[in-house]
């Protein structure tokens, strides 16, 4: 799109009560201090968005002079076609022109709208607008017309073994995500391997509090399984004798049968002499014969009874008594002895096997350990890895985007990422510079044509061109003609204000 400027008619804007401006290709202003030639091109600047021309908020009413009503009006080229636009300001309230008809805020917003971006035209109409914005848009700006490169440009510019893992990731996750990832699980196992490590330390000084003497551990445990064996046996000998000298226990046996023979004595003089009745012990009548004979005969099978049960206790205790007499105690205090002595004998090997197979214990933990150790180092290294490689891969990503918007100047360089001195993160940035000088320290020439160049550069991007205003012209002697109209003002001491509008 191209966009020129024709005519612009100023009716009371600050100084100018009534001025009549016809462009050309190159439209030169000059003037001394203060005779309007800056507020001539801040009242477009008014006119679209009620700025000046660096975006500050404008005051277009007049300075040396009272009016009732201010108006700017500004005949357009666009691609060949005419628009005039127009704004005024009425008693403090705001009127709107298209084409000479009266119209809404909202509708001259629409067609302004349509032509160009605010920032965008700004930075084409003022060079020095551009500096004025925030790092961030100026960045946005220049990126929205040079596009990033492709992941797998970025994967092959990259040293092999990182861009092999990132391309194998990447089918998976997105390179943030990849990123989130492994930035947890570096967290983690920084966490994990600390711990580790202490475990492996612990275990390392315990296993050097150990002394591991050359035994010949095969003859050790072969001489304590003999002494075992030789204590099995008389551990057995000494079951035998007891159970030998518990029979003992036949004394208190014995006792308890005599006791129950002596009881049974007792009973039986009651029993022998007891009185056969020929009455009912209940009802005191005579009892007949028979029953008189089936008492009889039950105190005989009574005596029957007793007889057995007494005879049975008197040959119990017999018995016993016969085998009390074939025993013969055994005395096991040798046997303790022996057992004793084999058992202390022992002690020495034992206490070698015991540290023996502590420390082998603790040899095999303290391997464990550091096969814990290595596989958490090993974890760890990948994601370390990994974040590498993703550094790298956005250093890379940085520096070709970089390539691609650098190749756009010819005296300018431009910076758009940099690199965090303490984790060595790729941060977006932007700066523009010229002779390895930011922009904030240019002096006012070199300013504005590092305005001009970046001016060209915005505009045969976006493929929009604009009139271009440089002012303060006289501070440089030379410059590139920028694309579109050339408007400059010069300052010329003692001169009235001077507009000459040249064709090519």
């Amino acid at each position: 799109m191209i966009i020129k400027f024709l005519n612009l008619k100023l009716q009371n804007f600050k100084s100018h009560r009534d001025l009549d401006i016809e462009f050309g290709d190159l439209t030169k202003i000059t003037a001394d201090n203060a005779k309007g030639k800056s507020s001539t091109l801040e009242s477009v600047s008014w006119l679209l968005y009620s700025t000046d021309v660096f975006g500050s908020k404008c005051d277009p009413t007049p300075i040396t002079y009272a009016a009732d009503e201010t108006l700017v009006q500004l005949l357009l080229s666009v691609d060949g076609k005419q628009l005039l636009l127009g704004r005024g300001l009425k008693k403090g309230k705001a009127q709107y022109y298209i084409n000479e008809v009266p119209s809404k805020a909202k509708e001259f917003e629409e067609i302004r709208d349509q032509l160009f971006d605010k920032d965008l035209f700004m930075s084409l109409f003022n060079p020095s607008y551009f500096f004025t914005l925030h790092w961030e848009k100026q960045r946005a700006m220049m990126l929205k017309y040079v596009t990033a490169p492709v992941s797998k440009e970025v994967l092959k510019n990259l040293p092999e073994a990182q861009s092999e893992v990132l391309e194998r990731y990447l089918k998976k996750h997105s390179l943030v995500d990849l990123e989130k990832i492994h930035k947890d699980n570096k967290n983690k196992q920084d966490k994990a391997y600390i711990s580790a490590q202490s475990r492996t330390n612990t275990l390392k000084e315990q296993l050097m509090q150990l002394t591991e003497e050359k035994l010949d551990i095969d003859s050790i445990k072969a001489e304590l399984a003999h002494i075992d064996m030789q204590v099995i046996e008389l551990e057995k000998q000494m079951d035998t004798a007891f159970e030998k000298n518990q029979a003992f226990n036949l004394q208190a046996q014995i006792r308890n049968l005599q006791d129950k023979i002596e009881m049974s004595k007792e009973r039986w003089p009651s029993l022998k002499n007891e009185v056969i009745e020929d009455t009912c012990r209940t009802c005191k009548r005579p009892l007949d014969e028979d029953s008189v004979e089936a008492v009889k005969a039950d105190k005989d099978n009574r005596i029957a009874e007793y007889k057995a049960k007494h005879n049975s206790l008197v040959s119990q205790r017999n018995e016993l008594k016969e085998q009390l007499n074939t025993i013969e105690y055994i005395d096991v205090t040798e046997l303790r002895e022996q057992i004793k002595e084999l058992d202390e004998s022992g002690q020495p090997l034992r206490e070698q096997v015991r540290i023996y197979s502590q420390y082998q214990n603790l040899d095999t933990q303290v391997k464990s350990a550091e096969a814990d150790e290595n596989g958490i180092l090993q974890d760890l290294k990948a994601s370390i890895f990994i974040l590498d490689s993703i550094k790298a891969f956005r250093g890379k990503e940085a520096e070709m985007q970089a390539e691609k918007v650098q190749a756009l100047f010819t005296t300018l360089s431009v910076r758009l990422f940099k690199q965090n001195k303490g984790d060595g993160e790729i941060k977006p940035d932007f700066e523009i510079e010229m002779n390895d000088k930011p922009y904030r320290t240019l002096s006012l020439s070199e300013g504005i044509r590092a305005g001009l160049e970046l001016r060209d550069v915005l505009s045969q991007q976006s493929e929009l061109v604009t009139p271009t205003f440089v002012d303060n012209a006289e501070s440089i002697t030379s410059f590139k003609q920028p694309n579109g109209q050339l408007i400059i003002s010069r300052v010329v001491a003692g001169q009235e204000l001077k507009i000459e509008a040249v064709s090519e």
